[in-house]
């Protein structure tokens, strides 16, 4: 075969494999895609595939995990209920981030007064947003409000070879002016590194870190290793009683079963 049809026939089946991965792959509403580049888009496609797909990202439904050894999390995905035990203290907020209500306990004690709920219901909104992104990151790459950009090809601090994307983010979250570098490793394409700046024009990052150790919980992926700060204690389950998103107990999730 002539080597100019064999180019032409590469290039038509990269790009049909793009489409595939971008059919499989819908942006959330407000996502920027006018201003995001189409390779970083590609590559986000194909983090979300590699990571499991969004299929089962989409089917899986309660994820647990532990925060730094400070804080324990338990998501609904689907009702927006979310549970936060303060490792520390005696502290829990039970609460629905889509509908920012929510219960309090703290001091040996449900709280009653409407300004201390509010103040802890956002506290531990806050918490979530936060924490689900140290875990959750590479599955939120065309999330609302994200823009993507392609920076090039480089190395992780661990010698992989990688392609860089940065993300910038319009009003969203608790500190739309922060910007993130993300390392995604050429062969099998998974974010293997990250790099935070407080703010989009800061030269200098607040941390670099690595996103390795990948496991397989239920039909995902996920990774819980960053350096020197881990989440440990990374659950996934089809199934957990109401009761944990409304009752104060702290429960015991070795007693059912995970997903697979």
């Amino acid at each position: 075969m002539p080597m100019k049809k064999l180019f032409t026939l590469n290039v038509l089946a990269l790009l049909v494999c793009s489409a595939c991965f971008a059919q499989k792959n819908p942006a959330a509403p407000g996502f920027d895609a006018a201003g995001s580049d189409a390779k970083a888009i590609e590559i986000a496609d194909q983090v979300m595939e590699n990571m499991g797909g969004r299929k089962n990202w989409d089917k899986t439904r309660y994820i647990a995990w532990n925060f730094f050894g400070n804080r324990k999390l338990i998501w609904d995905k689907w009702t927006g209920n979310v549970r936060v035990d303060n490792v520390n203290n005696d502290q829990t907020v039970l609460l629905n981030i889509n509908t920012d209500k929510g219960r309090v306990y703290k001091y040996g004690q449900e709280q009653t007064a409407p300004d201390s709920i509010a103040k802890f219901v956002k506290s531990g909104k806050g918490a979530w947003i936060n924490d689900s992104y140290w875990l959750l990151m590479p599955f939120k790459l065309k999330d609302s409000g994200v823009t993507l950009k392609y920076l090039g090809e480089d190395k992780t601090q661990d010698g992989v070879e990688a392609d860089v994307l940065q993300l910038t983010f319009k009003g969203v979250g608790n500190t739309p002016d922060n910007k993130y570098k993300v390392w995604v490793k050429k062969t099998n394409p998974m974010v293997w590194q990250w790099a935070y700046y407080p703010k989009f024009d800061a030269e200098k990052p607040g941390f670099i870190r690595p996103w390795t150790e990948y496991k397989q919980h239920g039909k995902i992926m996920l990774s819980g290793e960053r350096g020197d700060r881990d989440l440990t204690d990374i659950m996934v389950f089809d199934k957990l009683p109401e009761s944990i998103f409304t009752d104060f107990k702290r429960p015991d999730l070795s007693q059912y079963p995970e997903a697979k």
